[in-house]
């Protein structure tokens, strides 16, 4: 039987992480990323799709790829971060089904008649699972991290994408965040107000 997490691990992992705007000046190594994804692509979808593609932009050829893109508020954040992550997904996810399900070679024929909304829903649904699975491995190997919206995606798409169907999602930041430049949590909903046992 698998047995819960000690306390320290939690708080690590929930309740005293952050979302951090605000970057120490320190780099995250190359290993440390292949280590992320490494514990990331665990992370169960729909029929073990994994759908999610997964940008590490880090050179500043790349973040001046990524700068037009961002809304005025994530810029410098962004800019200032070690790495930003863009968290994107396949529409044609399926066609890696035959390796990803082998125990049913059929499954790829699952997907033959499906619509690009379709696909979008379904790629979207579970590349968004694998992108907050990205948010707590990072959390698990003591990165800080700041997801966030804010970006032109279509922008993004042209830049990183372009002649494939791969579309972007969100963007993380990671790094080693400043602890004494966060601001006091925001409030959480109660049990009550968010979810019901029936």
């Amino acid at each position: 039987m698998t047995e819960s997490l000690p306390p320290d691990a939690l708080d690590q992992l929930f309740r005293n992480a952050r979302t951090h705007n605000v970057w120490l000046d320190r780099p995250v190594g190359d290993e440390l990323l292949h280590e992320l994804y490494e514990l990331l692509k665990f992370g169960p979808t729909t029929s073990n799709s994994c759908p999610a593609r997964f940008v590490f932009v880090k050179s500043p050829e790349a973040k001046a790829k990524l700068g037009p893109a961002l809304d005025q508020g994530n810029y410098a954040k962004t800019m200032a971060a070690p790495v930003t992550v863009i968290v994107a997904y396949d529409l044609d996810f399926f066609e890696k089904l035959p390796q990803l399900f082998p125990h049913n070679l059929a499954a790829k024929g699952w997907f033959d008649n499906k619509s690009d909304a379709d696909l979008t829903t379904i790629g979207l649904r579970n590349g968004s699972l694998q992108g907050a699975y990205l948010i707590l491995a990072a959390r698990a190997l003591g990165l800080d991290c700041g997801p966030m919206s804010g970006f032109d995606n279509a922008l993004v798409d042209s830049e990183f994408f372009a002649g494939t169907r791969i579309r972007s999602n969100f963007l993380v930041n990671l790094g080693y965040g400043d602890l004494e430049k966060l601001f006091p949590r925001s409030p959480r909903l109660a049990f009550d107000e968010a979810a019901r046992i029936l």
